[in-house]
């Protein structure tokens, strides 16, 4: 896939320096930390779903719209539909964050959200029709000529919900509670709707920009997988990340995702423990035959599935090779959830595995959330 993009998605593209409001681009996201438990009431606390999409601060004045992503690469040519959303639906200048994510029934489909990515003009308008995205605004950091990052969050929530009083089905606003208990019931009960955890917020709290002074509550499950291979790390001939399977109803071994947390040491000593595990011949390995979909540069392959050497879709010039393992190995990993048949987030190395069989390391063996309507979390 390449990523030029043509010259019409790009003119599509606004001056960020053009837009007169208190509060202009780039902004770098507050960010959370991670925490195993949900903090307890103290007072001043606020919690809210995690929202599992792509970080946006939107801005706004008057008919100019600026979709500002996380890493300051900006969104705007991707989501037309959302641009004229914000016209209809939010003040006439403000500056918003949130999350774009798309809603495919009751459920977040984060899978059709990365397809939105795409450097054909014409392709971003079909995808726009076919699956649109809805932002979900969980903060406000500037009204009319009023920079208020460094108002109290309880304070900027309070004005985030007037801004959006007029908000349709595109533009939403994220339930919030004070209740500790709720927020139990909500880290449960979401899950299966595709939400990623509970965000939790100190009610004083200025927005603080790249700075993890937030608190994040996420699942974290574990389960036994298969190595059938690994990619080597960008310093050098050492191992980056294990690259994992599972056994499907259909006997193949299906790649579910990556374990990469290693520190450097330990990255140099696998080379060497795995090499008696090397496969000369790709042919004869589970993933042989997507070496030639990596070399043609897709994103898809086999039944759909996604490959362990596919070129990237946010970086075309990512080696994504990987060099094969016969599939005897397996380890147990931690994992917050599945987004389809893959693990969502990159799997935390826990321990090896000599005593389990490369057989036994089924999908029937990963927990399956109760399924839950978007539609009533956002009613909330």
């Amino acid at each position: 896939m390449t990523t030029r993009e043509p010259k019409d998605a790009k003119a599509a593209e606004p001056d960020p320096a053009a837009l007169d409001l208190p509060v202009r681009p780039p902004v770098s996201p507050m960010l959370a930390k991670a925490v195993k438990k949900m903090p307890e009431q103290d007072g001043t606390l606020f919690y809210e779903p995690k929202w599992d999409g792509f970080r946006c601060i939107v801005f706004r004045d008057g008919d100019t719209v600026f979709l500002g992503s996380r890493n300051e690469r900006p969104f705007t040519r991707y989501f037309p539909e959302l641009i004229e959303a914000v016209k209809r639906e939010l003040p006439e200048r403000c500056v918003l964050d949130g999350e774009i994510v798309v809603m495919r029934g009751p459920a977040l489909d984060f899978d059709q959200l990365q397809q939105r990515i795409h450097p054909a003009a014409s392709r971003v308008k079909l995808l726009a029709e076919s699956t649109p995205a809805s932002f979900i605004a969980f903060d406000l950091l500037a009204l009319g000529d009023d920079d208020l990052m460094a108002r109290p969050f309880s304070e900027r929530r309070r004005l985030l919900v007037e801004a959006t009083a007029k908000a349709g089905d595109s533009i939403r606003l994220t339930p919030i509670t004070t209740n500790h208990e709720q927020a139990l019931e909500w880290f449960e009960m979401f899950e299966g709707a595709g939400l990623d955890g509970i965000i939790v917020k100190p009610g004083g709290l200025p927005y603080e920009q790249d700075k993890r002074v937030m608190f994040k509550v996420k699942h974290e499950r574990t389960c036994d997988v298969v190595v059938a291979g690994y990619r080597e790390h960008k310093s050098g001939p050492i191992v980056g990340s294990l690259l994992l399977g599972l056994y499907g109803d259909d006997g193949k071994l299906h790649h579910v995702g990556v374990s990469a947390s290693f520190p450097m040491k330990r990255r140099e000593e696998l080379v060497a423990e795995l090499a008696p595990y090397k496969v000369d011949d790709p042919a004869g390995h589970p993933w042989g035959e997507w070496a030639q979909w990596a070399s043609a540069g897709v994103g898809g392959g086999p039944e759909g599935q996604r490959l362990p050497g596919a070129v990237s879709r946010w970086n075309a010039n990512k080696d994504l090779s990987f060099i094969p393992l016969r599939p005897e190995l397996v380890i147990e990993v931690a994992y917050d959830h599945m987004e389809g048949v893959r693990f969502r987030h990159t799997a935390q190395f826990r321990r090896w595995r000599t005593d389990r069989t490369p057989e036994s390391c089924t999908y029937e063996q990963l927990e399956v959330p109760v399924a839950y309507n978007l539609d009533d979390i956002l009613a909330r």
